[in-house]
């Protein structure tokens, strides 16, 4: 019997270990960053799940390594809401083409097109040369009788490689997951409002803007001086970019309320006027101080955008035209008035977002008032001047190298986060003119949040010269490089607007930890020496050890 007792009990506590793991479910993440490791926002949002979620994905079939690192990330996730989930939770994975004729491909295509399920096509390399093949890096969340289509290839469009793009996809999974999950359940959209009237951007220089946030949002214009309370009341998030004309007292009246009753406000205003294609021409430009009546009203809500202008080391450049006549040559030049602005990572608002492009910025100041709490979240670098404005610009300055020690300062804060409870601009004031209904606004506003930003540009994407197509928001046509505006964007949209604070599950990051190339090209003789020499001199090594050791102990 004592032969068996041991071999009995270890095939007890399998049996045992397997039926507690049946009940219990648990992982250890030795990753680093915890990259396998669900967040609390999440957990909540599944653990609350009261129906059932149905989440068919269209990334399967024959994939280039690429992708299939994006799919097998998908089913890691995937299968820890499922573990994780308060209800049923079914995942699908299928290639919707697959076996089908072109015919029937085209058929398909066409109807998943109509579900929001928009394919990519890619050229894979193969020995006759290159080879298109169409995938779907999409999925479909389904709950209580409604559908919403999730995109898991971030980027598709942005100028850069297939392996940063899913990088970042596998980084932003979680958060484009448990938000659709969020939003099939509740079936609500939260409305967002960039006003128009007073000369702000228009829709084509907004449209990547717009585009980027009807994924998740309802976007419209809205004109402060047709909308009225009940137009306001169905708004989320307002959105003020770049106006160039002076506000009415009643539309501050109309923000003021928008403001008291919790709504959310993003200001990007452009204190001092001026534009680089207005320097095209003449070569100069005088920037000049607008007035847009807004001065008491942000000051009043703890802010102040100064009239000057942010000169920046840390800046982007900008194409030149040297030689002069026909066989003159673009030459890209730093434009010290295009700042870099560096997001303050201290903050889960711009955590892991890359730089800011900013077009003429103004510095913005906090003000002490009661009740509320600010927070920087843009700034320049550390070398930089503040010009004060009216001030005569010219395209000669590019040929000035700025000199480090006149440009060393602190650095100029250009966005500020605003949170508490604001009071009211219009308190113990008459309505004004213009305004007929009875808007009851109070003496102060609910727990609330705003954004300040000193760049009316900062949500601008650049337009084609050619076709006058948009291009991404961020997105530089001169230099190929994509800033973090979107990124900024979107979190804004997410901070103002999700009050489950999904933010966090944006900010997550992912390292993929690559070879380094220019050391595998210097070094890729010796590393292949040491991987096959060293196991064999090892060999070599233990096999004479164990001949001197048999022989001593045998020799005795």
């Amino acid at each position: 019997m004592r032969k068996f007792i041991v071999p009995l009990a270890f095939i007890a506590a399998l049996v045992m270990l397997n039926v507690i793991a049946q009940q219990v479910y648990t992982r250890i993440d030795f990753t680093k960053e915890k990259r396998f490791t669900l967040t609390a926002q999440s957990k909540s949002v599944l653990k609350g799940l009261d129906k059932e979620i149905i989440i068919t994905v269209f990334l399967d079939g024959d994939l280039p390594a690429a992708f299939k690192r994006l799919r097998s990330a998908t089913k890691d996730l995937l299968a820890d809401y499922k573990a994780y989930s308060g209800a049923s939770f079914k995942v699908v994975f299928v290639d919707p083409i697959a076996g089908l004729s072109a015919g029937d491909q085209d058929t398909v295509i066409n109807n998943l097109y109509q579900l929001g399920i928009e394919p990519t096509t890619l050229n894979i390399k193969n020995d006759a040369g290159f080879a298109q093949k169409t995938i779907f890096p999409m999925a479909i969340v389904e709950g209580d009788g409604k559908q919403l289509p999730v995109k898991l290839l971030q980027n598709m469009d942005a100028m850069g490689n297939y392996e940063e793009n899913i990088n970042n996809s596998i980084q932003n999974l979680e958060y484009v997951f448990t938000s659709a999950i969020q939003k099939v359940l509740s079936g609500q959209h939260p409305r967002i409002g960039i006003t128009e009237g007073n000369g702000e951007l228009p829709d084509l220089q907004l449209h990547d803007a717009i585009k980027g946030l009807s994924g998740s949002y309802e976007v419209g214009r809205v004109d402060l001086n047709v909308i009225d309370k009940q137009g306001l009341d169905k708004l989320k998030m307002l959105m003020i970019v770049k106006p160039q004309k002076e506000f009415t007292e009643a539309e501050k009246y109309k923000i003021n309320y928008f403001v008291m009753n919790g709504g959310r406000v993003v200001w990007c205003i452009d204190q001092v006027g001026a534009e680089l294609d207005s320097m095209g021409r003449t070569g100069e430009q005088l920037a000049f101080n607008r007035k847009l009546n807004l001065d008491d009203m942000l000051f009043m809500y703890g802010t102040r955008i100064n009239y000057n202008l942010i000169a920046d080391a840390n800046c982007a450049e900008i194409p030149l035209s040297t030689g002069g006549g026909q066989q003159g040559q673009i030459q890209m030049a730093p434009w010290v008035y295009y700042p870099l602005l560096i997001p303050d990572t201290t903050h889960n608002l711009v955590k892991n977002i890359d730089g800011v492009l900013g077009q003429f910025v103004s510095t913005v100041d906090t003000i002490g008032v009661k009740g509320l709490s600010k927070q920087v979240i843009l700034k320049s670098s550390a070398f930089n001047k503040v010009h004060a404005a009216p001030k005569l610009l010219t395209l000669q300055m590019v040929a000035e190298q700025p000199d480090p020690k006149a440009y060393a300062s602190v650095p100029a804060s250009a966005g500020v986060l605003v949170e508490g409870v604001f009071p009211s601009v219009f308190l113990n004031r008459p309505l004004p003119q213009g305004i007929s209904e009875n808007y009851g606004a109070p003496a102060q506003s609910k727990p609330n949040k705003m954004i300040v930003i000193g760049d009316g540009d900062v949500f601008k994407n650049q337009v084609s010269n050619r076709d006058g197509s948009a291009f991404l928001l961020g997105f530089d046509r001169y230099t190929g490089r994509t800033y973090g505006n979107k990124a900024l964007l979107l979190n804004i949209a997410d901070y103002l607007c999700n009050d489950h604070n999904l933010i966090a599950l944006r900010n997550k990051e992912v390292r993929i930890r690559l070879l380094d190339r220019a050391r595998l090209r210097t070094e890729k003789l010796q590393w292949q020496l040491i991987n096959v020499g060293a196991p064999i001199l090892l060999l070599i090594l233990f096999a004479i050890f164990q001949h001197y050791y048999r022989k001593h102990k045998y020799a005795r």
